[in-house]
């Protein structure tokens, strides 16, 4: 599995370079993150690494989110083990705010911690995240759609979508038509943005440009497979 962590956007700033020239990068809070389960093609029918970041106290979390990083002894755990069946390993740690999987073979085992270091030898990175939520938003606004005329004949529908039927025939509306609705809110992942420096003491990644969602919204960041 290529290098992958989760973190916290914490915001954006500039930097500078050896030579003078100021980089606006975004300031990502990376790491450390525990394995909280290894995926495997036997048990699983495919191979990913399941990792958690930022401790979640354990009083708001649900039984499940404990047992899933502790073992919790029930009826069935205890029929399971007198019939001689195995328990999946635990990362024994806290319960994690932010918990997401990243499909690919890797080495990691059930508790191994993952740190930012794991990104100084790479150049570029995907950083998925939620967009900012700005609720119901017309075309305009949503699209970047001119809107209508603001004389000859247009009254009070400036800022209207227009037409957005068919004809006769199919003589129904397209799925997919670009109309007012939710906007924001939504999984977005940016793609090749280049990793400026790493700051592994205070488990900080400096990426140059923005990245999806608001400061202190989750991210998820691996190696980019883009070419080019």
């Amino acid at each position: 599995m290529s290098p992958s962590i989760l973190g916290r956007k914490i915001g954006m700033t500039q930097i500078f370079l050896e030579d003078g020239t100021a980089v606006p990068v975004t300031v990502v809070q990376a790491g450390p993150c525990h394995v909280l389960q290894v995926r495997s093609k036997d048990r699983d029918g495919y191979e990913a690494v399941q990792m958690g970041f930022e401790d979640k106290p354990r009083r708001l979390a649900k039984r499940s989110e404990r047992g899933q990083v502790a073992t919790i002894e029930s009826k069935r755990s205890k029929k399971r083990s007198a019939a001689g069946i195995e328990a999946p390993a635990k990362a024994d740690c806290e319960p994690q705010r932010f918990v997401r999987e990243f499909r690919g073979p890797s080495e990691a085992n059930v508790g191994d911690t993952l740190t930012v270091e794991q990104f100084n030898d790479v150049k570029k990175v995907d950083v998925t995240g939620t967009s900012k939520g700005r609720g119901f938003a017309g075309v305009m606004k949503r699209h970047n759609f001119a809107g209508q005329r603001a004389t000859h004949g247009v009254k009070k529908c400036h800022r209207h979508a227009g037409g957005t039927g068919m004809s006769a025939s199919p003589s129904r509306t397209f799925k997919g038509k670009r109309m007012a609705g939710q906007y924001g809110n939504a999984k977005v992942t940016t793609r090749n943005l280049e990793v400026v420096r790493v700051d592994a003491e205070n488990n900080l990644l400096m990426i140059r440009g923005a990245v999806p969602g608001p400061n202190g919204g989750f991210v998820s960041i691996r190696q980019t497979n883009k070419v080019g």
